[in-house]
């Protein structure tokens, strides 16, 4: 492009030309869901079609006193969308990315843009903390940009004329004016999003757990319920005395004379309710709201309830380098004076100060002359001499840093000073005698050489031959809470990998430095060109580096078929498809948009440390919840095998108010109590399996009961009511004897608990026996009761004792060279079996690159549809507005943005 083009910039018709053409700047992030798909995805589930289905039958009998299971569907649903909302409103205040006005040149003059508004060919000004709109080609002036949200690579990289700038990086330094060269959708972080837009199963094991139970009940709830109304209608019919010709068509012929057989619907929608664990259900959104609230506290958003419960399982950790472990700035690591010969007694040096060694005089005296331009290196020099005792010296001449140099400098009364690259500050003699000493502390971190020269020529070069005075080291900043926060993980036994888009050497030694084991071993991606080197490479390494979003997430994808459970934490565009494909991801708030809308997790305060908080927070969420679920799952259980015992023995026992009695005291009070306890022991095993190990001594215990008290009640003739209230009575003894053993060891709260249960089952039974259908039993129906009670509860003590003992089934996944191995040990010995042959790999590969393009092709067929509707509906060009632009700056947090207050109308 001309000299006059960058100048005067696209006239007023080229951009309407654009726009008509819809070469606009369309907002391309992602976005949350809207309210309305926040509140149908809470509504329709199958949870509550199930029990909307059974309110229905209720309602046909007249009894709403039995319509007080809704309260826990309402109750849970409200949980789910409020926690929803929460989320999204959270995640709305934080849209941070970046500055939200452009600088364009359009008719020969500087115009503010919203970035929307910018179009295909515009050339845009860019300076010192501005984040690039667009992809863009520079085409005049020079300026260090900051590629690391997108690459993961912490070096700066120079960009001059002819330079591509991607979209989504900062300019750290300098001054440009650049040429759009793609906008909306073919911007380079716009492919990263629409990659990252399929939608994430969450793999939560408590959610699928109750989601199994929640199908496996509506599947066999369906024959069961039919077939216990037909027994309990046969029941009635042959109380009438069998009218007609079979129980079915007087049961028809009842209906159409308005005669609903209240009774057989209210027991078997009794009997059905006890199969759905309602309470559990709302337990579980209970326990991990609370979480959520106490992790907001902690400065943690969780933006779904199961994500805090999958990190609590987390086996492997992949840590993004910049923004996680390090905070995205440079710091000193250390200072390095040489003992030259005169320079501390030389006639040039008689100003420095004795207490102050030459080498830190020149430092901070050259960091503070070079100041009005700094960047990362000289920023890092002046925060740490910003309270050292240093004299302040009035620069004589300054040369400002040069990429092409490598090297800046000043000139005081004291002497002439440069700082660089030792390869471009000294000669090649000076630069043999202290090479070794640069190459050790090139080990782990940027090493610039500090000297003396004579002075400098009017062209800003140095006069004379340099001669050092000694070294800086200047390292990325490591967080100060990473290397204890790593140290949790290791203790926890989770797998740490790093995996980073810089060099691997930083990487390594960085992860050396904080702790993370197996740090010396490190591979660069850029030579694993093929599947199986990829592959084979996760089991070798921890430290990879040159990673490309890719890759990262193809590491995540190969340790899943690991059957690992992956966490990541990442804070830019290059760690989104990562974030996507791990079982839970982690983001920093001064990440990425694209990041933090993709993760489950977000780190408010950017700070590493919340992690644990999140896994013992996970950890008391899971452990009590095993323990409160066995209480839930009993009563699904018993209610599943005494529906199939009383198809044959009708009628049911239970009517819905009765199981209300035990819905509250028996499983709901003490449920919610014990799930809510401070609990941070290490998670093991099945959630389903540790359940229903306590679950079903209590459940066998319960059905036993039931079948005594059926025995005895024909064979001394009991009445129904008797029956119905003896089958309560001792169920309650069952469920009493398993809160006092999942109460083990007892503490003053669980002894409360206890006696509120069994003084509310009294209380209940005796004060209020009509309104739970309760019989009065006469002395010899209560010993017989007894009897059953202490016999029965025997039974469930043995059988959970028998259960306890049981070994919990192992299962390890073993790997080769991209060959996998399949390794299962059970109690009864061991199988080995092969992930799948080559061809078999080869076949899968295929399949998913097929569909991959498939997904790709759509979403650009969309994207055009898209762009053409716009442009037929674009407005006209909108005047710049004079609102105050955002600023962009680094904090110890990483990136910080200061965005205008907004004037409450």
């Amino acid at each position: 492009m001309a000299a006059t083009d960058i100048e005067r910039g696209l006239s007023t018709a080229e951009v309407e030309e654009r726009i008509a053409a819809g070469k606009i700047n369309r907002n391309m992030e992602l976005k949350t869901k809207s309210v309305k798909e926040l509140i149908i995805e809470n509504l329709c589930t199958l949870f509550n079609l199930i029990n909307v289905i059974l309110a229905f039958l209720v309602i046909l009998t007249g009894s709403f006193k039995n319509l007080t299971f809704l309260f826990v569907v309402f109750l849970n649903t409200a949980i789910g969308v409020i926690q929803s909302m929460r989320s999204k409103k959270m995640i709305d205040k934080l849209t941070l990315l970046t500055s939200k006005k452009a600088i364009a040149v359009r008719d020969g003059s500087e115009v503010e843009l919203d970035l929307d508004q910018i179009v295909l060919d515009d050339i845009i000004r860019l300076g010192r903390g501005d984040q690039i709109p667009a992809d863009a080609v520079v085409v005049s002036g020079e300026a260090l940009v900051n590629e690391s949200l997108l690459t993961g690579e912490s070096d700066l990289i120079k960009k001059q004329p002819g330079s591509e700038l991607m979209s989504g990086s900062f300019i750290d330094s300098g001054l440009l004016r650049a040429r759009v060269i793609h906008v909306g959708a073919d911007n380079y972080v716009a492919k990263i999003n629409n990659e990252a837009k399929y939608v994430k199963k969450v793999n939560s094991e408590i959610m699928n757990a109750l989601n199994a139970i929640v199908r496996f009940a509506s599947i066999i709830m369906i024959p069961l319920g039919l077939a216990l109304f037909a027994s309990s209608v046969s029941e009635l019919w042959d109380a009438a005395g069998t009218p007609g010709n079979s129980a079915l068509s007087w049961c028809f012929s009842e209906l159409l004379a308005g005669h609903v057989p209240s009774s057989a619907l209210l027991s078997t929608v009794g009997a059905l309710l006890g199969m759905i664990p309602q309470g559990l259900v709302l337990l579980t959104s209970s326990v991990l709201a609370i979480a959520t609230v106490r992790l907001a506290r902690r400065k943690v958003l969780a933006q779904q309830l199961y994500c805090i419960e999958t990190l609590a399982r987390v086996d492997v950790l992949c840590l993004d380098k910049t923004g996680t472990i390090t905070s995205g700035r440079m710091e000193v690591e250390g200072t390095y004076p040489l003992p030259v010969e005169g320079m501390g007694a030389g006639e040039g040096d008689a100003a420095v100060p004795v207490d102050t060694t030459v080498l830190d005089f020149a430092l901070a005296n050259v960091a503070r002359a070079t100041s009005a331009d700094a960047n990362e290196t000289c920023q890092a020099l002046l925060n740490y001499y910003a309270d050292r005792p240093v004299e302040v010296s009035e620069p004589l001449s300054v040369i400002p840093f040069s990429s092409s140099k490598k090297w800046s400098g000043a000139s005081f009364a004291q002497g002439s000073y440069v700082m660089g690259a030792a390869q471009f500050v000294l000669s090649d003699r000076a630069f043999a005698q202290v090479e070794n000493r640069v190459a050790e502390l090139a080990d782990t971190c940027r090493v610039l050489v500090v000297a003396r020269v004579d002075g400098f020529t009017p062209d800003g070069d140095m006069v004379g031959e340099a001669e050092p005075v000694g070294f800086v080291t200047i390292r990325d900043e490591i967080r100060t809470s990473a290397a204890e926060t790593i140290g949790y993980f290791n203790e926890q036994g989770v797998t740490l990998n790093v995996i980073s888009g810089d060099d691997p050497r930083t990487v390594s030694s960085i992860a050396r430095v904080v702790g993370v084991p197996g740090a010396d071993a490190y591979v660069d991606a850029t030579t694993l060109d093929t599947p199986a080197k990829l592959d084979a490479a996760v089991d070798r390494y921890h430290v990879f580096g040159r990673v490309t979003p890719q890759q990262k997430r193809e590491l995540v994808q190969a340790l899943k078929r690991r059957e690992h459970t992956v966490a990541m934490t990442g804070d830019g565009v290059n760690d989104v498809l990562a974030l996507k494909e791990a079982d839970c991801s982690v983001a920093m708030a001064a990440g990425s948009d694209a990041a933090r809308n993709v993760a489950e997790i977000e780190l408010v305060d950017n700070d590493f440390a919340s992690m644990p908080a999140v896994v013992a927070e996970g950890r008391r969420s899971i452990n009590n919840l095993q323990r409160s679920a066995s209480l839930f799952l009993t009563k699904t259980l018993f209610s599943m095998g005494l529906a199939a015992l009383f198809i044959a023995l009708p009628p049911y026992p239970f009517e819905p108010i009765q199981m209300t009695l035990i819905n509250f005291f028996c499983i709901g009070a003490p449920g919610f109590v014990l799930g809510l306890e401070p609990n941070n022991a290490r998670v093991k095993g099945s959630f389903l399996t540790n359940a229903l190990k306590r679950a079903l001594p209590a459940s066998i215990a319960v059905i036993l009961a039931a079948a005594l008290d059926i025995f005895v009640a024909r064979v001394f003739g009991f009445s129904q009511l008797t029956l119905s209230t003896m089958c309560l009575l001792s169920s309650c003894a069952v469920s009493v004897s398993l809160i006092w053993r999942i109460s083990q060891p007892l503490t003053p709260l669980r002894v409360v608990l206890f006696v509120f249960v069994v003084a509310g089952i009294l209380v209940g039974v005796i004060g209020f026996p009509e309104l739970l259908s309760i019989a009065n039993l006469s002395m010899g129906q209560m010993v017989i009761l007894a009897v059953i009670v202490v016999f029965t509860c025997s039974v469930f003590f043995k059988l959970a004792t028998m259960m306890d003992s049981l070994k919990p089934r192992r299962r390890h996944a073993a790997t080769g060279f991209g060959r996998g191995v399949r390794v299962h040990l059970g109690r009864g010995g061991g199988k080995v079996s092969s992930t799948g042959s080559t061809a078999e790999r080869f076949a899968k590969r295929v399949a998913a690159d097929m569909a991959q393009r498939r997904e790709d092709r759509t979403a650009r067929e969309a994207e055009a549809r898209a762009l053409e509707g716009v442009a037929q509906a674009q407005p006209k060009k909108k005047k710049g507005s004079g609102a105050k632009r955002s600023r962009v700056t680094k904090s110890a947090q990483g990136i910080k943005v200061s965005m205008p207050s907004k004037k409450k109308k």
